[in-house]
């Protein structure tokens, strides 16, 4: 009998989630039956048509609104009392002290009767969701309520910046086991359970497909351009980027920097970019597919990721799966891929001085040199983010939980 698993996602399809999408794939590669679920994304602006196939294979939870919400937990409520009260009492609790209002707690239990329906219809012996926040409170929810056991991916560093917040715990505690992304998350959601319960987390690293790895190696080019991929936020220090820029270029050095991605801190950057005059030397392209990131990649020397607070980004992966030198923090899951002086080069987080020294020192690196580390980078990430050698892994443990 095939293992059937529902995913349950905040929303999907969505640019930055990509390595969910090959996850998926890749269990079903594994002879695993995926049911996508996801709250919202069945409206949203989708610019990879892989994604757009994703979203014809997904059921969404809002789509029919507030009624839809208040139908499902009518007939849940008169099907399953008991059960739903148990849920509702578990709902309450994890609005105490919680970064979000009971209301929203109440909302997630009414997301939660929603899929239920789903989950069962389908025949799923297991749930997994992907972040520690809200979508794994909905699937915690659900089992209370008659569903599968559940899992979690944590990636970070959300769930690291407020675990108790989150109920981290609570999560951690009432599920069969726990994926963290890179040792070092790991560490960090052992901070909040016994040792008794160290065993329920598992690490399982994000992975690239086998078409990452096989295309035709392309040297680094012979220009001072530097790729800056990840959403425009605080955590990703693109502002310390541009200082670091300001001072390279008093110091007449001439580059280019291409910021891809989009976010809330968008027009804070252009404005710090008009106040250093750095138009010709920066560049924001806004969201862009995964063809036209490619390209870009190509294009550069390498990927620059001033980072304050990461897990470990799949835009690292990416980049060295294309042989191209990674510029980045000694942070979180980061040093546990990329080595210093191997596959590109580390420095401390928070640093202006030390950004732009590694910058300066980045774009004065003979091409060969920079082969060598792309080369270098490449073997690193195929040794270690297969997709299909870590689906594997997951496979294995949704087996395991659905026995």
């Amino acid at each position: 009998m095939p293992t059937r698993v529902a995913y349950f996602i905040n929303q999907y399809p969505r640019i930055s989630h990509a390595f969910i999408r090959r996850e998926m794939l890749a269990l079903e590669r594994q002879g695993i039956e995926i049911l996508r679920i996801a709250l919202r994304g069945w409206d949203a602006p989708i610019v990879d048509p892989e994604d757009a196939q994703e979203r014809e294979k997904t059921q969404y939870v809002l789509r029919k609104g507030t009624l839809g919400l208040l139908a499902a937990v009518v007939k849940t409520l008169v099907t399953s009392p008991s059960r739903f009260f148990a849920a509702l009492t578990l709902a309450a609790k994890m609005g105490i002290r919680a970064d979000r209002p009971l209301p929203y707690h109440f909302a997630y239990l009414a997301e939660a009767c929603v899929i239920l329906p789903w989950i069962k219809d389908f025949g799923a012996t297991h749930i997994h969701a992907h972040f520690g926040s809200n979508s794994a409170e909905i699937v915690m929810l659900a089992r209370v309520l008659g569903g599968p056991p559940y899992s979690f991916t944590v990636h970070g560093p959300t769930e690291f910046d407020k675990p108790a917040a989150l109920a981290l715990r609570e999560k951690i505690l009432r599920s069969a086991f726990v994926v963290a992304i890179s040792s070092f998350g790991r560490s960090q959601l052992y901070r909040w359970i016994d040792h008794a319960h160290w065993k329920k987390i598992e690490v399982v690293h994000c992975g690239l497909e086998t078409e990452y790895f096989s295309g035709v190696p392309t040297p680094p080019p012979d220009v001072h351009r530097l790729v800056c991929l990840g959403r425009l936020v605080e955590q990703k220090g693109q502002l310390l980027l541009i200082e670091a820029a300001a001072r390279l270029k008093n110091k007449g050095l001439k580059f280019e920097l291409v910021l891809v991605g989009d976010g809330e801190m968008r027009a804070e950057i252009e404005a710090l970019i008009a106040t250093y005059e750095l138009h010709k030397y920066i560049r924001l392209t806004g969201a862009i597919s995964t063809e036209k990131l490619r390209e870009e990649m190509l294009a550069a020397r390498g990927l620059v990721l001033p980072s304050f607070a990461e897990g470990l980004p799949m835009v690292i992966m990416e980049a060295m799966a294309l042989r191209r030198p990674i510029l980045t923090t000694y942070i979180a899951g980061i040093p546990e891929l990329v080595r210093h002086g191997q596959d590109g080069l580390l420095f401390p987080a928070g640093s202006i001085d030390a950004l732009t020294n590694a910058m300066e020192k980045f774009f004065s690196c003979p091409i060969d040199e920079l082969q060598a580390m792309g080369e270098a980078a490449y073997s690193r990430v195929v040794e270690r983010h297969s997709i299909d050698i870590e689906s594997k892994k997951l496979a294995s443990l949704f087996k395991s939980s659905g026995k």
